[in-house]
Parts: structure tokens; sequence; C-alpha cells
């Protein structure tokens, strides 16, 4: 583990979140960032923002950036907030609206 970078609490479900860093996990830093810019996906702008996040903490370190790779990414399920908005159901009952919120970790490595 070279560097790191996270993001809780962001304002994505993590259905969205997860299919972006499936896409991206494994790669080179450099290819995954040009492959970020151009994906139009929800969840692109959040990742993208990570990992530019993680690739500045390896630059602080004096990594190699060239020999960066993304070796371990995840997205977990935050604590819903549901803002206090209700949604009317069936006999007279309310529901909570739910918003997906997610926490995503990015760790570089070098190879």
């Amino acid at each position: 583990m070279l560097s790191k970078a996270s993001a809780n609490s962001a304002r994505i479900a993590p259905r969205k979140a997860r299919m972006i860093v499936d896409l991206v996990r494994g790669r080179d830093a450099a290819e995954a960032l040009q492959l970020l810019q151009f994906t139009p996906k929800a969840g692109a702008p959040v990742i993208l923002k990570i990992l530019e996040s993680a690739v500045a903490n390896a630059r602080q370190v004096g990594a190699d950036l060239d020999k960066l790779f993304i070796s371990k990414a995840t997205v977990d399920k935050a604590a819903n907030k549901f803002l206090r908005r209700w949604r009317p159901r069936a006999m007279g009952r309310a529901t909570r609206v739910t918003k997906g919120v997610s926490h995503i970790h990015l760790e570089l490595d070098a190879r």
C-alpha cells in the first residue's frame, strides 16, 4: 500500500459507485484517470476525485507515478440519510424516502 484516499458518506448509491469501481480496479492510475474522464456514468466524477486525491497522496511520498496502479478499491453502504422526507403508501401509511450513501476507498500501489 503506497497511498490511499477515501470518501465517507458520498452522496451516491453504492450500486452506481460499484459499477465504476469495478471498471477501474486493477488498472494503471493514468489509464483509470483517462477512462473516468470520459465515462458518462453518475459515479465517474466522484471516483475521479478520489483517484486524483490518491495520486496526489502518492506524489507527496515521492512515488513514481508511471508505476502506480489501483490495488484495492471498495464501496460500502453507509448509513441512510432520509432527510425527513416521506412517501405516502397504502392504507394511510407512510415510509421514509431513503437516499443512497456510500463509503468509497481506493488504494494505489507500485508495480
